[in-house]
């Protein structure tokens, strides 16, 4: 027996931001585990155009110093 899934909405295209900007780390810091993890798209219910510019902009903010490689 399966559980009905809940349809995922795209956080980005419901909100109708068009661009993901690595500044903005407190939106990014939602879409990685506690591990510090990209959360993959099954996961999160981004849009696949969304999660490729959600994973460049928390690699730029990793390499900022934004954001952290690794938090445990």
């Amino acid at each position: 027996m399966h559980k009905k899934q809940k349809s995922k909405y795209c956080y980005f295209c419901v909100n109708n931001i068009e661009h993901i900007d690595y500044k903005n780390w407190q939106q990014l810091k939602k879409f990685t585990s506690s591990y510090g993890k990209i959360v993959p798209k099954r996961r999160s219910g981004v849009c696949s155009k969304h999660q490729r510019d959600l994973a460049q902009g928390i690699k730029r903010a990793r390499f900022m110093a934004l954001l952290p490689y690794i938090s445990k």
